[in-house]
């Protein structure tokens, strides 16, 4: 087998074991067998550098050092939710979703007939009168992140930031495993849109802070800053060793 066979090869394999292991929680190899085939696409990447995929399990590694994070326009707004800390402003909230939803009329375009049903405030069945169903959903308290991929090829990461602009923390991103950093699938668009939410576990933040209380370093304060903290480090190989998450 060729050397860049071999590079393919190990990478696809490390890829798969990767998934198989941080997504579906199963073990193929042993440790030492995963560290073995790493050490050795590390080498033959670093020797043969041309061969490097964008996929490549070693970008989970680290190693890029950024002096400064570059400034990049979204696509479009990252909009974000609005707090409520009380039950008046819920109840506030409740009664702005009744009159919006009495007020205006809904239209509901059928595919299939391409016929168009128009619901006013006489005859629809949303009104402040009848009952109306929330979801509501535990989140992850970290930094809101929008991921560009580009043929199934993880290209872009960027922070919120202002909402019309964020920071490019792309090599600080790749470094997440449970974040693929390549999407095979025919039904994927060649260019698409993720946004989520970039976090520490508890697990993780626990473990972090008994390292620095260990070498006599300030404590960090809580996963949330932690993580938005991390996402920002010049190195990518102590983001690495953070073990963000993302959702």
């Amino acid at each position: 087998m060729n050397t860049q066979n071999r590079i393919i090869e190990l990478t696809e394999k490390l890829n798969y074991l990767n998934h198989r292991y941080y997504m579906d929680n199963v073990s193929e190899v042993s440790d030492f067998e995963f560290d073995q085939m790493l050490k050795e696409l590390e080498v033959l990447e670093a020797k043969y550098p041309q061969w490097k995929r964008e996929d490549s399990p070693t970008l989970r590694v680290g190693g890029t050092i950024t002096k400064e994070f570059a400034t990049v326009k979204h696509r479009y707004p990252m909009l974000s939710l609005g707090n409520t800390y009380n039950e008046e402003e819920l109840r506030e909230f409740d009664e702005r979703v009744r009159k919006g939803l009495a007020s205006s009329e809904l239209r509901i375009v059928s595919q299939e007939m391409q016929q168009v049903s128009l619901f006013d405030t006489h005859n629809s069945q949303l009104t402040t009168h009848n009952a109306i169903e929330y979801v509501c959903e535990q989140k992850f308290d970290g930094v809101a992140i929008s991921i560009i991929y580009e043929n199934g090829i993880l290209k872009q990461a960027i922070t919120r930031g202002d909402g019309i602009q964020g920071d490019d923390v792309t090599a600080n991103v790749k470094t997440i495993k449970s974040l693929p950093l390549k999407i095979s699938h025919a039904q994927v668009p060649f260019e698409f849109e993720v946004r989520g939410e970039v976090f520490l576990t508890r697990q993780q933040f626990d473990r972090i802070n008994k390292e620095r209380e260990e070498i006599g370093d300030v404590l960090l304060a809580n996963p949330r800053n932690a993580a938005a903290g991390t996402l920002k480090m010049q190195d990518s190989s102590v983001v690495a060793r953070r073990q963000l998450d993302c959702f």
